[in-house]
């Protein structure tokens, strides 16, 4: 996943500069321009992290020269799409989802190419305060190293990466960069318990669904989002019994598949409330939803706002 700024230059291209606005939202300079954090800590004074929200079309980033900053990503995606990665001399092709995590080391060449829609949280954590939490902790920084990961999953890990998400889109003062230097002590501590050579590591669970069969199920659900999608539809399209497809989804993505789907009508809610101009009421059989009541309940539930008020605000 693409490598943020470290001032106020386009990651991607320094040569094309990029505007922050007064709070925290970058635009690009032109819509010619390689995609650029739609919401970037640069202009809210955080230390020690840079976050920032990334959000592009299919396509690919190089970064040749080493990035002198830890990096972490994590997939914020709604559907499950394949990414091919080159990080230093190791490759990896693989699904990556909503919640998988991804890090890269300090001082390595890396790129990528997403086939999907790409959206994700991308966090910087410089080698030196790394170091310098080691040294509270009494490890030795000398021996310190983290090793490159692709598509783990850690819970802990993202509830803290979802927390510096919240900040950003929040655009705290004073306060908030107190929070900010809290999590990121506890994010220095969990690398360095999980991912560094000084501690075992969280591996990815092996198992669940193919590939394949991942895609194509996710397509289907997103395809018919407005009809009654059950259980033994999923199957049929998985090629697989009823009973192995729900153990296997669940492996595959963390969820069960009413989860999956509920969170797939809510994501499409979210779109047709911003982009469109339709009746909640309308919105809500759109999305699967049998009333506008029967939508604000769920809505309200995984977003903890009404759509009416996501509306107004988005």
């Amino acid at each position: 996943m693409a490598k943020p700024s470290q001032t106020a230059v386009n990651p991607v291209n320094p040569i094309n500069p990029i505007t922050i606005n007064p709070i925290n939202r970058v635009v690009r300079s032109s819509p010619d321009e390689p995609p650029s954090p739609i919401l970037s800590s640069q202009a809210l004074g955080w230390e020690p992290l840079l976050v920032e929200e990334f959000q592009q079309p299919p396509g690919g980033v190089d970064v040749p020269e080493a990035w002198p900053g830890h990096s972490i990503a994590l997939c914020l995606a709604p559907r499950p799409h394949r990414i091919h990665q080159i990080v230093g001399n190791r490759r990896y092709t693989g699904l990556y989802t909503k919640g998988d995590i991804s890090i890269t080391p300090a001082d390595i060449p890396a790129s990528y190419r997403a086939e999907g829609e790409d959206h994700y949280l991308h966090i910087q954590v410089p080698a030196q305060f790394l170091a310098a939490v080691a040294q509270t902790t009494d490890l030795d920084p000398e021996r310190l190293e983290l090793v490159t990961e692709f598509r783990v999953r850690d819970p802990r890990l993202e509830q803290t990466l979802l927390l510096l998400r919240t900040e950003l889109h929040q655009g705290s003062g004073w306060a908030g960069r107190l929070y900010v230097e809290s999590l990121a002590n506890l994010l220095a501590v969990h690398l360095l318990r999980q991912y560094s050579t000084l501690r075992s590591r969280v591996v990815l669970q092996e198992g669940g669904l193919g590939s394949r069969q991942l895609v194509q199920v996710a397509d289907y659900i997103n395809a018919h989002l407005e009809q009654d999608i059950k259980l033994a539809d999923l199957a049929a399209v998985a090629g697989i019994s009823q009973f192995h497809f729900s153990r296997l989804f669940k492996q595959s993505l963390g969820v069960a598949p009413h989860q999956y789907l509920l969170q797939q009508r809510i994501e499409r809610a979210k779109q047709l409330l911003t982009t469109s101009t339709l009746e909640i009421a309308e919105i809500a059989l759109q999305c699967g939803f049998n009333s506008q009541s029967h939508l604000g309940k769920h809505f309200r539930a995984v977003t903890g706002v009404t759509p009416n008020s996501y509306r107004r605000n988005h």
